[in-house]
């Protein structure tokens, strides 16, 4: 069996903080450095022409810093903190703009700009977190800037402030909430079998990979299942696909309710099914797997006025004894499938204890 390379979707979703992946967040942090820091360089020659040399002096020294992050991005593994540097910086620099004796008033537009980059670049809970005590900041510094607010114009101006203030944060907030939703939705769709309910090949070849690095980690072992329904052919060909999808919704209500919270159980393709079975010893898995097998030739499938009947195979490989890699632990569970099949199927086969992968002890186990 070729075991998929394609990015595990649920994993990738778990790292990712916010709309975008790190790979996209890395490349869009250094194009924020260059141009930050190339837009700092201006600043800083026009503050020093505007009277304030320690300001430009600052902005100077920062846009050295943002020139080696746009070098440095490249490899860190410590992008998260390169991001939460960066954004509180710039958004200190934002205040620190605002508090000037002489202050623009377009200065202010920049409270704006701190909710945007706060979501895009960390996400729903982490970018509200950040970005509200700075808003709230450059609101009072606001209000402090106009005077006194009894007059009109004043007032306008303190509320268009804050009313854009608002709507942005509230207008992005919803959009990441919905963003994350239907992302959610998109990532079940592309990990569970529609038919079954189960996880789909893809979603079952992560979760392979990520429970070897886990017991890597531990110590602890695990076992590998693969199963396979015995002539399923013959269901669809004489009462139709329909039927058969009948017999694999039922195989898969079966292989849930037997199995435990820790273990894993999803649909490789056809009529062949994966399940992980965490901490049991290969004898154990191996009656575990008999006593399923037997419920699933005792289990007796209406289907309009017709009785459907069918068997299983399975093949059981145990990590790390005889493999340590999912496409090695693959060969040996299909060694073992295959050799109960031609021993007349409806049988649990596994590697023998301490036996090399290609010198495989079968047991088999048959109804009775």
């Amino acid at each position: 069996m070729n075991t998929p390379h394609h990015p595990d979707l649920g994993a990738t979703l778990e790292e990712s903080r916010s709309g975008l992946r790190d790979n996209h967040r890395r490349s869009l942090m250094r194009l924020l450095f260059f141009v930050t820091g190339s837009a700092l360089v201006v600043f800083a020659c026009l503050q020093v022409l505007n009277g304030y040399p320690w300001v430009g002096a600052g902005e100077l020294i920062a846009s050295a810093v943002l020139y080696f992050g746009v070098w440095r991005l490249k490899n860190t593994h410590l992008l998260q903190q390169w991001i939460y540097a960066y954004l509180v910086t710039l958004f200190a620099f934002f205040l620190v703009i605002m508090l000037l004796p002489e202050a623009s008033v377009a200065a202010f537009v920049w409270v704006l700009m701190m909710p945007v980059l706060a979501y895009l670049l960390l996400g729903k809970r982490e970018g509200i977190i950040l970005s509200v005590p700075f808003m709230l900041a450059g609101g009072v510094i606001y209000y402090v800037h106009l005077g006194q607010v009894g007059n009109p114009g004043a007032l306008i101006d303190l509320l268009n402030m804050v009313l854009c203030g608002a709507l942005m944060l509230t207008f992005i907030h919803l959009y990441e909430v919905r963003r994350e939703e239907a992302e959610q939705r998109l990532v079940g769709m592309a990990q569970t079998d529609a038919l079954t309910g189960l996880a789909n090949r893809s979603n079952f070849h992560g979760n392979l990979n990520r429970t070897i690095a886990e017991c890597e980690r531990s110590g602890a072992g695990f076992t590998l299942v693969v199963m396979d329904i015995d002539h399923f052919k013959v269901v669809n060909d004489t009462l139709g696909h329909d039927a058969g999808d009948h017999v694999l919704r039922n195989i898969g209500r079966c292989l849930t309710a037997r199995l435990r919270g820790t273990d894993f159980v999803g649909r490789l393709g056809g009529e062949e099914f994966g399940l992980i079975l965490r901490d049991v010893k290969s004898a154990d898995a191996f009656e575990l797997m008999d006593e399923l097998r037997q419920r699933i030739a005792e289990q007796e499938l209406a289907y309009g006025e017709a009785r459907i009947r069918v068997t299983a195979s399975f093949g059981i490989a145990q990590w790390p004894e005889h493999g340590q890699q999912a496409e090695t632990l693959f060969r040996v569970a299909d060694r073992c499938l295959y050799s109960g099949k031609r021993a007349g199927r409806n049988r649990v086969a596994r590697a023998g204890a301490n036996q090399n992968p290609r010198q495989l002890e079968i047991l088999a186990g048959e109804a009775g």
